[in-house]
């Protein structure tokens, strides 16, 4: 008897030359991400040669009801860590039917920076860091007592055991599925709080650092659903900790030094 597992592995090459693409945005909560699968007749391997698609606004609370057609714009293309073979993840930006970006799409304007001849001629170098928590379902974090609070602050970050590092192998099978895609992770580390750790994406050049922190934030949030654990990438996930998760990057041109920034993504 077949189980589920077997039809999630199936391998569609031996039987037909189409794959499906899951296409990726980012809702209307500016932080919330969105995504839907289409079939295509065969590998892609440049986002130009991808349809665009629409989806129900309104139900993202991007859109009002009586104008609810929201568009995808197809900009970056990762290979899919969860279905495998030639199928994509599909990294898409959001406009009116007149082309016109929403005010949620915050790509839009990067893309606009970033194409401008001068800020290419800089070649910007972006290093980020991404941290994030682990809940379980009742979102308390991994590694908390029921109904209490963790020791101080020392024995957890970048801590080895089993009463310092909580949901390591989630953390793992992240790393390993970023690689797969083709995101240019570049590490990992538990943080200084049980249950938070932390994703390093870069160098990468321009709007491709946002592309891929997006991508590597999906699939973060793919694979806690999997294991039925929650992800935050809330500044304070538990309002009585001061120790909070935040996104820090790096930024290096061609004819500067090294800077750098932080932002708690509240």
């Amino acid at each position: 008897m077949a189980s589920l597992h077997d039809f999630v592995n199936l391998d569609l090459s031996d039987t037909t030359e189409k794959i499906i693409a899951e296409y990726i945005w980012v809702g209307g909560s500016g932080m919330d991400m969105r995504s839907k699968a289409r079939t295509l007749p065969g590998p892609v391997t440049d986002p130009s040669e991808l349809p665009k698609w629409n989806y129900d606004g309104s139900s993202t609370n991007q859109a009002p009801g009586d104008d609810s057609e929201v568009i995808l714009y197809p900009r970056a293309i990762f290979k899919d860590p969860f279905r495998k073979g030639n199928n994509i993840l599909v990294i898409c930006d959001s406009y009116t039917p007149a082309g016109e970006p929403i005010p949620t799409n915050k790509r839009a304007k990067a893309a606009e920076i970033f194409s401008n001849p001068d800020v290419e001629a800089e070649e910007p170098w972006f290093g980020i860091e991404q941290e994030y928590t682990l809940l379980t379902m009742s979102k308390w974090p991994l590694g908390w007592p029921e109904n209490g609070y963790p020791g101080p602050q020392g024995p957890y970050y970048c801590g080895n055991g089993a009463d310092k590092a909580f949901g390591r192998d989630i953390v793992d099978a992240h790393y390993k599925a970023c690689l797969y895609a083709g995101i240019n992770i570049s590490g990992i580390n538990g943080e200084v709080m049980p249950g938070q750790w932390e994703f390093q994406v870069g160098p990468s050049v321009g709007i491709s650092a946002g592309d891929e922190v997006w991508a590597a934030r999906y699939i973060l949030e793919r694979i806690t659903e999997i294991a039925g654990v929650v992800v935050s990438f809330d500044p304070k996930p538990v309002p009585v900790c001061d120790l909070v998760p935040f996104c820090f990057f790096f930024l290096l041109l061609a004819t500067t030094t090294l800077v750098g920034s932080s932002c708690r993504l509240a």
